[in-house]
């Protein structure tokens, strides 16, 4: 499979990092390529290495991808959902990577929960026992079921889909929506069920994810080596409310911003709360799970609004990378540039220019706009006087690199264009 490159219209429109529809349907029609890609790679591997596999192994993929198949057959844009879903591609990095043997079972294991998941959204007739060694049933953007068993029994015809632990006592009934990206209505069974559903934020499908095994490494996250946060430790309220008022803080000074969010990040990722001792919380993307933002929950909602910015605007530089290599791979040089203490290579010099670029772009509507808050507009302010020209020192080294390669180099000279508008409108302003 090759991926086609976009059109230079939208090649421009992102690095005008403006958001627009075209290219948004570019960048997921990107990562939808992709991910098929992975799919095929661990489909090629089974086949190959069949022999190795046990054939309980063998059975259950074989099963699995059946079911993937029929679903697609029912609702072809239900599963490319499921497919797309970024602890899929999580999962798809790990059971890739993973040496031959138990290691490589282990993951392979999860896919039954991806095929259920997409035969639930799609409305696709579903039955049988599926086997957990793990004891678990993960549907991917849905929840989690604990089956003590090691088994779950499915049942269902093209409507509500009921799944039991094997012993029989708990379970959940699960109704897919009338339409692929709707949210799907969760009926936990049993006096005490070990059926843990994901929560929808509101304004939009972005799912509030405390539950994927695949939503963070185990060796953590950034320097600090941050781990996930469980359930308990993360509060629905709290996030909810939050999400709402970023939501409203962008739609008031930057609509097009907010319907590019609501379409870019799927699932909120809540990592272990910070000390709170005046620092900011962290925020990331990881390269596998493109639509996650992983988190901690920032202090207030225009810092949350600001990190939406941020992480979707690597999440779509991301996706663009894979369709259309913007540097070459292998480059030893680091640089400094003015928002990290640490050099970063030229990729973490694009990643962060790209982001800073949207920020500082954010930043300028609401230091300009009326409807946003005198704290964050006095904030907007400053950071957009400071990292203009950081941005600038930053653009002028990918400029001068000789690991770009044509495309980026385009890209970064659109970059620099819309980073001057920025400096005149600043001027006019003065």
């Amino acid at each position: 499979m090759t991926l086609a490159p976009v059109s230079s219209e939208v090649f421009t429109g992102l690095a005008r990092i403006r958001p627009t529809s075209a290219g948004t349907a570019a960048l997921r029609a990107g990562l939808h390529a992709r991910r098929l890609l992975l799919l095929k790679s661990l489909l090629v591997r089974v086949e190959q290495r069949s022999a190795l596999l046990p054939s309980v192994v063998r059975q259950r993929f074989k099963r699995d991808w059946a079911l993937l198949e029929r679903a697609e057959l029912h609702d072809a844009a239900a599963v490319r959902d499921v497919v797309d879903y970024p602890m899929t591609g999580a999962w798809l990095a790990e059971v890739l990577a993973a040496p031959e043997g138990p290691a490589f079972e282990e993951h392979l294991a999860y896919f039954g929960g991806v095929a259920v998941t997409a035969a639930v959204r799609a409305g696709c007739p579903v039955d049988g026992t599926l086997e957990l060694p793990s004891g678990t049933l993960v549907l991917p953007g849905l929840g989690v079921l604990n089956c003590p068993s090691g088994r779950a029994h499915l049942g269902g015809d093209a409507g509500p889909v009921r799944i039991m632990d094997g012993a029989g006592h708990n379970g959940v009934v699960l109704l897919c929506p009338e339409t692929p990206s709707g949210v799907v209505t969760q009926r936990p069974v049993g006096a005490a069920s070990d059926w843990s559903g994901l929560l929808t934020l509101p304004g939009g499908t972005a799912v509030l994810d405390e539950l994927d095994p695949y939503r963070v490494s185990p060796s953590g996250i950034g320097p600090a080596a941050l781990p996930a946060a469980e359930r308990s430790h993360s509060t629905h309220r709290l996030w909810a409310g939050q999400w709402r008022e970023a939501y409203d803080l962008l739609s008031a000074i930057d609509p097009g911003r907010v319907a590019e969010i609501g379409t870019v990040l799927r699932a909120v990722v809540p990592l272990v709360p910070p000390d709170r001792d005046g620092g900011a919380s962290m925020s990331a993307t990881l390269r596998s799970a493109p639509g996650a933002i992983l988190m901690q929950l920032p202090a207030s909602a225009w810092e949350l609004a600001e990190a939406l910015v941020h992480e979707a605007h690597h999440t779509k530089l991301a996706a663009l990378h894979e369709l259309v290599p913007l540097y070459r791979p292998g480059g030893g040089a680091l640089h400094r540039v003015g928002w990290r203490s640490d050099p970063r290579p030229i990729p973490g010099v694009f990643q962060g220019a790209y982001a800073h670029l949207a920020l500082t772009d954010l930043w300028w509507r609401a230091w300009t706009g009326s409807a946003v808050p005198g704290e964050w507009r006095t904030r907007s302010a400053e950071q957009f006087e400071s990292h203009r020209d950081r941005i600038g020192q930053a653009l002028s080294i990918l400029l001068e690199s000789d690991e770009l390669t044509f495309a980026g180099s385009e890209f970064v000279r659109e970059m620099s264009r819309y980073h001057a508008s920025l400096g005149v409108a600043a001027r006019i302003r003065a």
